[in-house]
């Protein structure tokens, strides 16, 4: 499909998209890279992301078709970013580009790694390693490697309340690495370092170049950033680390399990270590990856973990008094002043605020979608209702819908 855009100037964002015979406007634009640009886009009925190709450089062109075609041959998976629909986009200045038009997806690990010293709780920590080894497992099964495993390209899916991998511009076909230098500092598998190095040399490597293998060593490096909440990048290119890693991992799970319970603190730890084997043929693979003990653990999520990862359900805390859930009156009463609020900020699918616990005087609000109710959570916080202060985080859809409700670890 042709698409016109127009564009006030070369530097600025484009304001509108014309995607298969529709009109999209560009709300925000999220990220830019060397050879592309994301941009949050919507219909009035719909949002997504573009992914525009810069037009002239051979990168963009080239990055497009790689990306394309990778997509392509692996939609379908619930881990892995969905690709609608692909289109040329013609600019008011007779600039074709060439455009991905993919899910719009939600806050990127990098995003949650900002938080200063303090690592992510068991729960998330678990999410985020079982649904990017699915992603990988099936990746692998495929024949290709990602190749740029690192935390701006995982992201948290809102309305399907799992993290996505994105982003597969250096991927390859195993065994068939058409792509020089891969991985990111601070990622790089210790064969890619070796293998960057000697090309920059001009020395060509003899086999068929770096395997699946390197994907497990990132995740292993990404997976201990969310542990201790520290970024390695620094600690990874040490004489100390490439002399023990393992007895670097130790330190840093001494340190911090004081706050975890033991038993499932050394099952990630053993997890992080299997990944971070110098010797690719060691390595473990992301199928026995999931085989972990660390997998069979149930783990709540902490309050933080409701406040960080949107969903199409808000829960406010700190609302509503007990003598007033046993009056049948007030409670009705309540019920309708609840449901009158929370709709000014979207479309209210149900309601729920429980008489007992779990979830005692708790107000659980379904959106019909994701953008309204953190839409909802942004405008709500903080607010004051009858003199007190609202929390109001996201709730777990499918935990909701099944009824479950957490006793959450504060």
């Amino acid at each position: 499909a042709a698409a016109t855009s127009h564009l006030a100037d070369q530097s600025m964002k484009p304001v509108l998209f014309e995607i298969f015979g529709e009109l999209w406007t560009v709300q925000s634009r999220l990220g830019q890279g060397v050879s592309a640009s994301v941009y949050r886009v919507s219909s009035g009925r719909a949002t997504a992301a573009v992914k525009e190709f810069q037009a002239d450089t051979q990168g963009g062109d080239y990055g497009y078709h790689k990306e394309r075609s990778v997509l392509e041959d692996i939609q379908g998976h619930k881990n892995i970013v969905t690709l609608y629909g692909v289109f040329t986009n013609h600019s008011s200045m007779s600039v074709t580009t060439r455009c991905l038009l993919l899910e719009l997806l939600d806050v990127s690990v990098s995003e949650l790694l900002v938080r200063p010293q303090q690592g992510h709780s068991m729960w998330l920590v678990q999410h985020c390693a079982r649904d990017i080894l699915e992603a990988l497992a099936f990746l692998h099964r495929e024949g290709y490697v990602h190749a740029d495993l690192k935390p701006r390209n995982i992201l948290w899916s809102a309305d399907d309340e799992s993290f996505k991998l994105i982003d597969f511009g250096l991927s390859f076909k195993q065994g068939n690495q058409d792509v020089k230098y891969i991985q990111t500092d601070g990622y790089r598998a210790p064969e890619a370092e070796l293998q960057n190095s000697l090309a920059q040399a001009g020395v060509e490597m003899g086999d068929s170049g770096c395997t699946a293998a390197v994907d497990l060593w990132s995740l292993g490096i990404i997976l201990l950033e969310m542990f201790s909440g520290i970024k390695l990048k620094d600690t990874v290119r040490s004489q100390e680390w490439k002399d023990n890693s393992a007895a670097i991992v130790d330190h840093v799970f001494a340190n911090n399990s004081l706050a975890c319970p033991a038993i499932p603190v050394y099952h990630l730890r053993d997890l992080i270590k299997s990944m971070l084997v110098t010797d690719p043929k060691q390595r473990c693979t992301a199928e026995t990856a999931l085989l972990s003990p660390f997998f069979s653990i149930p783990f709540a999520p902490h309050i933080e973990d409701l406040v960080l990862l949107p969903s199409p359900v808000l829960r406010l805390l700190n609302l509503i008094d007990d003598s007033h859930l046993h009056n049948e009156d007030e409670y009705e009463d309540i019920l309708e002043d609840m449901k009158e609020e929370c709709q000014k900020y979207g479309s209210v699918v149900s309601l729920l605020i429980p008489k007992e616990n779990p979830g005692k005087g708790q107000v659980f609000v379904e959106y019909a979608n994701s953008s309204d109710c953190k839409e909802a959570q942004r405008l709500l916080t903080g607010r004051t209702f009858d003199g007190k202060f609202v929390v109001a985080t996201f709730y777990p859809l499918s935990a909701y819908k099944r009824g479950y409700l957490y006793q959450t670890v504060q």
